[in-house]
């Protein structure tokens, strides 16, 4: 251990990676960080995915309270009691969440998710989301609704680049502070908690800001995909 730690090394971290392999890779990329740094005037840039299978779990038995020289204590087990599938859209200028809980994450709860966000932004600015390739999010009928509306205009994220959304680190947020260590003896339970949550989060929400850009990003791929081949072709003689 101490020789690992006078080199500086953490075999017990691994962090997960994933490079993109869409052949539209750098379209995409240029797209929407240029949605990010240069947002379009009259327009909202608004960031929206699905997290779904948010489980409703409940202890075993009550956990204790933090105190002073003790870390709460949380059993190990749980009581599955049913899922819900959040909806939320995020808009990059001011940070405010629009947030809905369905049961299912089919088309047709796309579609009126997407109708929520018409609703609730002004009418006259266009739309310009960020979504992913979920089928979902490109079915026939949800092509249609949108041709009906062209104040909505949609922009996908490379395959395999989930990390250009920034809805995904509300989740995280909202995982880390809200979910993980929830109780929850129902799914309406989970609903409230979690309605609960973007309430607080919207009475002082903050603007998101990209620093990173286009360029920036895809030199890191570049050199990311040179080290893998590297190392492919290594494993290979």
């Amino acid at each position: 251990m101490r020789h690992w730690h006078a080199h500086g090394l953490k075999p017990h971290i691994v962090r997960g990676f994933k490079v993109s392999r869409d052949p539209k890779f750098v379209e995409k990329l240029e797209d929407i960080v240029g949605l990010y740094m240069s947002p379009p005037e009259h327009a909202l840039v608004v960031c929206c995915d699905e997290k779904s299978q948010v489980q409703a779990l409940d202890r075993t038995q009550p956990g204790l309270p933090l105190k002073k020289g003790r870390a709460a204590t949380m059993t190990h087990d749980y009581k599955r009691n049913g899922t819900t599938t959040l909806f939320a859209a995020l808009n990059v200028l001011d940070g405010q969440v629009i947030a809905q809980c369905q049961q299912r994450h089919r088309h047709t709860e796309w579609l009126k998710f997407l109708r929520k966000i018409d609703r609730e932004t002004p009418k006259d600015k266009t739309l310009h989301l960020i979504a992913d390739n979920y089928a979902t999010h490109k079915h026939p009928a949800v092509q249609d609704c949108l041709a009906k509306h062209p104040r909505f205009n949609m922009h996908f994220t490379p395959t395999s680049a989930s990390w250009l959304n920034t809805v995904e680190r509300f989740f995280r947020d909202i995982t880390t502070e809200r979910l993980r260590r929830g109780v929850f003896t129902s799914v309406p339970e989970l609903v409230d908690a979690i309605n609960e949550y973007i309430a607080h989060h919207n009475t002082n929400p903050k603007p998101f800001i990209w620093t990173k850009s286009a360029r920036d990003i895809l030199q890191k791929v570049i050199r990311a995909n040179r080290r893998l081949s590297s190392k492919q072709n290594g494993t290979l003689h």
